[in-house]
């Protein structure tokens, strides 16, 4: 098992920068991929950002959000900046042990943070 706890979030104006963290514990070693994921009012679960041996992000975020992770702390970051309307949801984090984009390839969730962004 793997337990993640989320920390961040919260309300931004358009261009703002909002930085999220991800603190995983437990059987880690089998879950070494980090990535993002977003769900917005009426839209399913979106993929934002991964990473592992390399990273991976969505078109919609390239370029204003950065993953990163500690891998001696077992914590994962997205510094997201530039931040649009568009970008509002509740952000979740989640480990698993490929670099994929596919949700259901992550069995281990952490509960979700709330990004508002004000226009």
């Amino acid at each position: 098992q793997v337990r993640l706890a989320q920390s961040g979030g919260g309300l931004v104006q358009t261009g703002g920068s909002l930085r999220l963290s991800c603190a995983a514990s437990g059987r880690t070693a089998s879950s070494s991929t980090m990535a993002w994921f977003r769900e917005a009012p009426g839209s399913e679960r979106e993929f934002v950002a991964a990473t592992s041996y390399g990273v991976l992000y969505s078109d919609s975020v390239k370029g204003r959000f950065t993953i990163s992770s500690d891998y001696a702390e077992n914590t994962a970051y997205l510094q997201m900046n530039s931040l649009k309307p568009e970008d509002t949801a509740v952000y979740f984090c989640a480990a698993g042990p490929s670099l994929v984009t596919s949700r259901l390839q992550y069995p281990y969730w952490s509960a979700g943070t709330q990004v508002t962004v004000s226009s």
